[in-house]
């Protein structure tokens, strides 16, 4: 890192690129991207590196970590670019239904008594995390302030809670 930020050195970054490109790859794929989307975000991440590694501090954690949270970061900004996308011309539209098919109802209930059995095996602290994380959209150092416990613990508590949920919900994709 410290070849890319004070000598700008393009080979520092390719041999970055080379370490870390498949694995940003991979953690995009598992925050839900197209393989398309994914090598785009791997590009725009190592760009980011190369713009901002004067930023980065050996004080704070590995290089790696840095650059997984310039990805993370990335890929939460497309979700909200995403979903404050215009909606469409209301008088183009044309509607087949106003009412839910019954059988889409059932299915969607079954969705939701499957994710609320599911929530139920967890602890109360990691219900907690979950639901702020969530259903509020809090970030996780204001958990943190919100609750009274440390970051880490925070962090630990949804990382525990998503290995309990995965193998329970992963079918529900």
């Amino acid at each position: 890192m410290l070849r890319i930020a004070q000598d700008r050195d393009r080979e520092a970054l390719a041999q970055l690129f080379s370490l870390l490109g498949t694995r940003v790859k991979a953690m995009m794929l598992k925050l839900g991207a197209s393989d398309a989307i994914a090598e785009d975000m791997v590009q725009e991440t190592f760009l980011a590196v190369w713009r901002k590694a004067h930023l980065y501090s050996t004080d704070r954690g590995a290089a790696s970590t840095w650059i997984f949270t310039i990805a993370r970061n990335l890929r939460i900004d497309q979700f909200r670019r995403q979903s404050n996308k215009p909606y469409e011309d209301l008088e183009t539209v044309t509607i087949e239904s106003a009412e839910p098919n019954g059988s889409v109802m059932v299915e969607q209930q079954q969705v939701i008594a499957r994710v609320t059995d599911a929530l139920k095996t967890l602890s109360a602290e990691q219900q907690e995390v979950v639901r702020l994380s969530f259903l509020y959209d809090l970030p996780h150092a204001q958990i943190a302030e919100r609750i009274g416990i440390p970051l880490g613990t925070v962090k630990s508590r949804l990382r525990l809670a998503y290995e309990r949920l995965r193998p329970m919900l992963e079918d529900l994709q």
